[in-house]
């Protein structure tokens, strides 16, 4: 079993209009500089984001899992964002 844990995230935009984002990652550091630094793929449009909330899993698997789960599954998405207040 590998010691790395796996993310899954959650973005919100800085500027005016609040966007969030949602991914999953092996290394969350990295791909939130990335997000701030305009390499984010969907995120390059707001360059400044916050991290609002992230869940560890061992495997990229499970991270991406939930990561499916969240975006299809609108009912998990709005628990999410009723835990913290969003």
């Amino acid at each position: 079993m590998s010691s790395k844990m796996n993310y899954v995230y959650l973005l919100e935009s800085l500027d005016e209009e609040r966007v969030h984002y949602i991914g999953s990652t092996n290394d969350l550091k990295r791909r939130f500089a990335e997000h701030n630094n305009g390499k984010g793929g969907k995120t390059t449009r707001h360059r400044k984001w916050k991290l609002l909330y992230y869940e560890a899993y061992e495997t990229l698997e499970m991270a991406r899992k939930r990561e499916h789960q969240l975006k299809q599954h609108r009912g998990s998405l709005r628990a999410l964002y009723t835990r913290l207040g969003v």
